[in-house]
């Protein structure tokens, strides 16, 4: 995603784009503004981040066979890679680490230069809704469904889930709505006090809340829950959640 090229260039460390008042706030994309400040960004703005990474590649663990292929689709800076580079071990494993900015892209090649081992890691510049899934005894998706076209997530789904071998899993975070307007309202607001907790000024809020308006488009657990199985998963479990943000696991069969 990314925000607008009128942003400053950061040094790479403090998330700031949001800090001064503008008249016109426009459309968030990933582009190197964000990239250059995304670890922070990110980690200040989704509860539970680094557990939902860091268990998600533990998780992967569990399922992922030697001679198959391990996908991080969406994968940003390379967070869940390291984690899924971790987490796993077995002859002939790879992973496939793909986004569609070249800005991130390129920061989490250098993110993931240091990494060698049995496993190996292939980095890709592509749309997710056009790759092909393959082989996979792991899929990830951590905050990667909900920037993609509505419209399109259903073939996308389908497409993994054919992709996948049996007994392979899909991981998908995501932040989500909640069907009832009372405790969709209460989560937004605990949502929004972690972010000022995280040192996020009111100002930051709204104006990042302007900018990822229908960029950003969350769905219901139960949505997410009916498109799995439409696509044929049966096994399927929220493993984390915290507030309106949410991690399933689903296995296929």
């Amino acid at each position: 995603m990314a925000q607008s090229a009128a942003c400053k260039v950061t040094d790479g460390s403090r998330d700031n784009l949001f800090a001064d008042a503008r008249s016109k706030v426009e459309k968030f994309e990933f582009d190197e503004n964000v990239a250059s400040v995304f670890t922070d960004m990110i980690s200040r703005s989704i509860p539970g981040y680094r557990t939902i990474v860091d268990q998600s590649g533990q998780l992967a663990g569990y399922f992922a066979r030697p001679n198959t292929n391990c996908y991080d689709l969406g994968c940003s800076l390379g967070a869940t890679t390291k984690a899924l580079h971790r987490s796993i071990s077995g002859e002939g494993i790879q992973i496939f680490a793909i986004d569609n900015s070249g800005a991130m892209i390129e920061r989490c090649k250098e993110e993931l230069v240091a990494f060698s081992s049995d496993v190996s890691i292939t980095i890709q510049q592509a749309d997710i809704c056009d790759i092909t899934v393959e082989n996979a005894s792991v899929v990830i998706m951590n905050f990667t469904l909900q920037f993609v076209a509505p419209r399109k997530r259903n073939e996308l789904i389908e497409r993994i889930y054919k992709g996948l071998n049996s007994g392979g899993c899909l991981i998908v975070s995501e932040k989500v709505l909640f069907e009832s307007p009372e405790f969709n309202d209460l989560m937004v607001k605990l949502h929004h006090r972690f972010k000022r907790v995280e040192g996020y000024s009111d100002l930051e809020v709204s104006q990042k809340r302007e900018a990822i308006e229908d960029v950003l488009m969350p769905e219901t657990v139960e949505q997410h829950y009916a498109r799995l199985r439409k696509a044929g998963f049966q096994s399927i479990t929220n493993w984390f959640q915290c507030f309106n943000f949410a991690s399933i696991l689903a296995v296929k069969p």
